[in-house]
């Protein structure tokens, strides 16, 4: 457990150097821009190499975005040119920003531009958690290697002062891109405590960008324990896969269906929403949880009241599901000081709101063998 919540495959690291290449080539493209003839830019960006110039295939990219249908550098006008080598970047509509997969909060807001040879363009910028990067999101949504070179191309990190769209193939940076995250897109297959595989790609836990696991972990998945594409599925070939939509069916969830299965053309038989009794309590308006404190009586001894009001929480989750089509089944996470007639309330009160069952399960406890009456639901 302590090897998957620290380095891991390296994906965090990944997608840390490859959102910071950007930020880095969105400030150097505006430097030089400022400090250069169009000219100077263009023998930089496109330098002769045995005194001939040769398009690289992002510039004949950002070329063919232009209307310009020349190949040939040499051929291309002035005017061309300037179009070429300029992007003009409007400094106060840059929307990228640096990412560290560290707490710290003095880096939230920052200036940059301060040494001596930025003078006149320092400007205001900052640094998100790591996973809230794009980068993350395309890593979830890829098919495969040439699909991710596309879509990180695709990524709009600032606006022009003509208010245009300044991409990644813009600036000519995705080749690097891609090179950086090339090891990234393939999921690490782990195992649980029991010996159950499991796939960790894309961290579904981190929902500030995409809250989902990876669609080429989810296809892998498919492939090892389902029917072979194409082929009925059958008693024989069936089997299962279980995958993470982190935080809530209105955030996770709801970016699974609307973008994770819109892009996938995967559709899932159920879900399952996992809830405490404890968390509901709070819901309903318990104490405050403060970590370091013990926990309030209310959260240890039972107080149906509280539960009960809390539980419009957990319905309105139910309604979300529901609504798309997919069956719910609620697995209630148990704690040892949860009682019978409360964990039998959230029953009730889930078959009501509209789900197929709600389960107690205890796996902290039991292992696999607590979640057996959860699976057979499932």
């Amino acid at each position: 457990m302590t090897v998957m919540n620290l380095h891991l495959t390296g994906d965090i690291h990944a997608i840390t150097a490859a959102n910071n290449l950007v930020a880095a080539a969105v400030d150097a493209r505006f430097f030089h821009e400022s400090t250069q003839t169009d000219a100077q830019l263009f023998s930089r960006l496109c330098p002769a190499k045995k005194g001939v110039r040769v398009f690289s295939d992002v510039m004949l990219r950002r070329l063919r975005k232009l209307g310009i249908t020349k190949t040939d550098p040499s051929e291309l006008s002035t005017d061309e040119v300037s179009r070429f080598v300029r992007l003009d970047i409007d400094q106060d509509q840059i929307m990228w920003r640096r990412v560290l997969d560290t707490n710290d909060r003095f880096l939230r807001e920052i200036t940059i531009g301060e040494a001596a040879t930025e003078r006149g363009m320092a400007r205001k910028t900052g640094f998100d958690i790591a996973v809230a990067s794009e980068i993350m999101a395309v890593l979830a949504l890829t098919t495969s290697l040439s699909d991710m070179r596309e879509r990180l191309g695709r990524m709009v990190v600032a606006l022009s002062k003509q208010g245009e769209p300044v991409t990644c193939d813009d600036i000519g940076i995705t080749g690097a891109l891609t090179v950086l995250m090339k090891d990234a897109i393939n999921p690490t297959l782990m195992q649980t405590l029991e010996g159950s595989p499991v796939f960790v790609h894309a961290g579904p836990f981190a929902n500030i960008a995409h809250g989902n696991s990876s669609i080429v972990a989810d296809r892998i998945a498919l492939k090892l324990v389902g029917a072979p594409a194409g082929e009925p599925v059958t008693a024989d070939n069936a089997g299962y896969v279980v995958t993470e939509a982190g935080f809530g069916a209105d955030i996770g969830f709801e970016k699974f269906v609307n973008i994770k299965c819109r892009a996938s053309g995967l559709v899932p038989s159920a879900a399952v929403i996992v809830a405490t009794i404890r968390a509901l309590k709070m819901h309903g308006g318990g104490p405050d949880v403060v970590p370091g404190k013990p926990l309030a009586d209310e959260y240890t001894q039972e107080n149906l009241g509280l539960l009960e009001k809390g539980f419009a929480n957990l319905r309105r989750h139910i309604e979300n599901v529901v609504k798309v089509g997919l069956p719910a089944i609620v697995a209630i996470n148990a704690f040892e000081t949860d009682t019978e007639a409360e964990l039998e309330l959230v029953r009730r009160l889930s078959r009501e709101a509209g789900a197929y069952d709600a389960i107690p399960t205890h796996l902290w406890a039991k292992g696999g063998a607590g979640a057996t009456e959860l699976a057979e639901a499932v």
